[in-house]
């Protein structure tokens, strides 16, 4: 069985509203163990909202909608469902009386126009909304011989949410055959996608029963893996088998096979070493110091650091020698090598890493810098027996060019707890 969902409204094709009810129904549907294959925006347009409708139902078991079910000339959900599966609406007296009690409990007149909110479709279950006036509705039934749920749902998450979870949920799970996903993903920092699949491709293509999906994703490469079978015991075993292989191919390429992030990652190896961290951030402002931080219990392991932006603090707080900084400039080996070696003697950290760099918009300021590009950027480690510095030439503007610098360092402290 698969779904899709279509998200009615005009706002949400502006850059203000987002169409958030989808990401909710997506959840419980595949906890019913339906996999929800397309979701469609359209806005408060008939033959718009009529032709997406049309599609979606021929091309899938279950289609929900969400919004455009209230009284207003732009709420078309039930007209364009209607056309698009070929039934007629007619009004519902019970809903109507309720609409009118509501109104009254207000002291209040009723508009005409509300009236149109009790139009059912034919062959429909009208859903109770005890958030709002807009009734859902859930219709089981055959078109061009294949069997098809259609469901109208309220837009107002507040409205939709306990109405699809008292009254939709149940319905399906008694309908529906019994269907489990097992879902699983596999993260790798900082390799190129296309690299990736090359290797992997080879591996999943044998597995047609688990949908792939391969995302590049703020530095770092995601392996989304999903298969529906009878029991979740077999679905689970299918993904299961496949990732032992995909992790066997890409071995210590892999940073996470249960969905951590690698900050995550990186103080469970600390963790697991007894071993400390601190850091010294130039162009990145303390962006690594906060990615660390945000894990709850990070303060066992994450001693703290420095955001060293100026030359003067690059030797206050790092013990950088200031000649060294007028020598070779503040982006340089040299001085990413004393900062982490500084920051690290000056906190008692076990290890100690320092970014610097030139994030833009403008190139290296004047001295040693002024012809050094944008996106130059230098990470060290020391940890007490060794210390080494990385170079970067990284690609796209300043807040790319940090977040990508925070997760390389990331990277190198992982590898180098390996």
């Amino acid at each position: 069985m698969i779904a899709e969902i279509i998200a009615v409204g005009s706002e949400m094709l502006t850059p203000f509203r987002q169409d958030t009810n989808s990401l909710y129904l997506t959840a419980a549907l595949n906890d019913l163990g339906v996999q929800v294959a397309y979701k469609t925006i359209v806005g408060d347009s008939l033959a718009h909202l009529t032709s997406a409708a049309a599609i979606a139902i021929s091309r899938a078991d279950i289609v929900i909608f969400s919004g455009g079910l209230g009284p207003t000339e732009d709420d078309l959900t039930r007209e364009a469902a209607a056309a698009a599966i070929g039934v007629e609406l007619h009004p519902d007296n019970g809903i109507l009386a309720a609409l009118y009690k509501r109104f009254a409990a207000r002291q209040m007149v009723m508009p005409p126009n509300n009236a149109k909110q009790a139009d059912v479709l034919d062959g429909a279950l009208a859903l109770d909304n005890k958030n709002g006036s807009a009734p859902g509705q859930y219709l089981d039934t055959v078109v061009d011989g294949h069997r098809k749920i259609v469901i109208l749902l309220p837009g107002p998450p507040n409205e939709l949410k306990p109405l699809f979870d008292e009254q939709v949920r149940p319905r399906l799970a008694a309908s529906l055959p019994i269907r489990h996903l097992a879902k699983r993903m596999l993260r790798m920092a900082l390799i190129p996608e296309s690299h990736v699949d090359a290797r992997t491709a080879p591996i999943y293509k044998q597995y047609p029963d688990v949908e792939t999906t391969i995302l590049a994703h703020s530095g770092e490469i995601q392996l989304h893996f999903l298969c529906a079978k009878p029991t979740l015991s077999e679905a689970q075993a299918r993904v299961d088998e496949l990732t032992g292989k995909i992790e066997a191919e890409m071995e210590d390429a892999i940073f996470s096979s249960h969905g951590e992030s690698l900050e995550e990652v990186v103080l469970l190896h600390l963790g697991m070493r007894h071993l400390t961290l601190a850091t010294a951030e130039s162009c990145t402002g303390g962006l690594l110091a906060q990615r660390l931080t945000a894990i709850p219990g990070s303060s066992r392991y994450f001693l703290g650091g420095a955001v060293v932006y100026s030359d003067a603090l690059k030797t206050a707080f790092a013990d950088v020698p200031a000649e060294l900084i007028s020598t070779h400039g503040p982006v340089s080996p040299e001085v990413a090598h004393s900062l982490a070696e500084g920051i690290r003697a000056r906190t008692g950290a076990s290890l100690g890493v320092s970014i610097t760099g030139i994030a833009g918009p403008t190139p290296g300021s004047p001295g040693p810098d002024a012809n050094k590009p944008i996106g130059l950027v230098y990470i060290g480690l020391a940890d007490g027996h060794e210390t080494q510095v990385k170079e970067f030439r990284l690609p796209g503007d300043r807040d790319r060019i940090r977040l990508w610098a925070s997760q390389q360092a990331l990277e190198l402290v992982r590898r180098h707890l390996l």
